[in-house]
């Protein structure tokens, strides 16, 4: 099992004493697809998954979900966060065994973003009263607490969208002060991805592959990942979306490669990992 770079409280103590200085922010990756954005004292949460769902549900299956990164910190415990987000209805991305302890410590109702076509599934999933839903489409743009999040359509593995037309599967432009942050949610590559994205300081994204031998649907693989992030002119790319579930990761070593051959700056982190601005030059300014 692979131990967090930092967790419990050692995680805790680098959320609380990153440095404020008006101008930078601050990433952890939490796992899977979840990352902890901090600016201003301000906090989003984005598709995270802290708990055991998926394991427990596919327990002697032929489709286990065995945990490769030990949890780096319990739900609960993150009462502080101003706002969290989902990108889609999958469970590793919309989990109430993570999302209701998160909600319950925050004491009023948790300001929750998801695709507007899962707020039915969200009051279906989720405790009532805990959360502010607020839904999001693509091509939308909603405001929360000095944040701006845009709905970038995602396909996982095709754009597929409800009886109303709403997309099910979205990433995120979230932009604040003079930083621009893709999430992708899951997605593979699409046409329109490149030319939406705008030159986002930071790329997100996914390196787990396609392969519907193995039930993995929808993203990017390492060297995908890597095109993308140079098609959009990323000045940086993280990736997300390995080490969680055996059957369903990638070695981050092809994305490594990949990013060198093309002159793409990149991160890899381990979980639990901070990551700050300090080194770049936000190019809204």
């Amino acid at each position: 099992m692979i131990v967090p770079v930092l967790k419990d409280e050692a995680l805790l103590a680098s959320i609380a004493s990153a440095p404020d200085d008006g101008l930078n922010f601050h990433l952890w990756w939490f796992g899977q697809s979840g990352f902890l954005l901090k600016w201003q004292g301000s906090t989003v949460l984005i598709d995270p998954y802290l708990s055991d769902t998926l394991t427990d549900k596919y327990a002697g299956s032929d489709k286990e979900h065995i945990r490769m990164t030990e949890r780096c910190i319990a739900p609960e415990r993150l009462g502080f966060i101003d706002i969290v987000t989902s990108s889609h209805g999958h469970t590793d991305h919309f989990d109430a065994a993570t999302l209701i302890p998160i909600a319950r410590a925050h004491g009023s109702p948790m300001p929750l973003l998801l695709p507007a076509s899962n707020i039915e599934l969200g009051h279906e999933r989720l405790a009532g009263g805990l959360f502010k839903m607020h839904g999001i489409d693509a091509g939308q743009t909603v405001h929360l607490g000095g944040f701006e999040f845009t709905g970038i359509p995602a396909a996982h593995d095709t754009i597929e969208h409800d009886s109303h037309g709403r997309c099910r599967f979205l990433g995120l432009i979230i932009r604040f002060g003079p930083w621009t942050v893709y999430h992708s949610g899951d997605t593979r590559w699409h046409n329109h991805l490149p030319h939406l994205l705008g030159r986002p300081d930071i790329a997100l994204l996914p390196i787990n592959g396609h392969d519907p031998a193995r039930g993995v649907a929808g993203n990017l693989n390492g060297t995908e990942a890597a095109a993308l992030a140079k098609a959009c002119c990323a000045t940086i790319v993280i990736p997300h979306h390995f080490d969680m579930f055996t059957f369903n990761t990638a070695d981050p070593i092809d994305f490594m490669t990949a990013c060198s051959q093309i002159g793409q700056s990149y991160r890899v982190l381990g979980c639990g990992e901070q990551w700050s601005s300090q080194t770049l030059s936000p190019r809204a300014l």
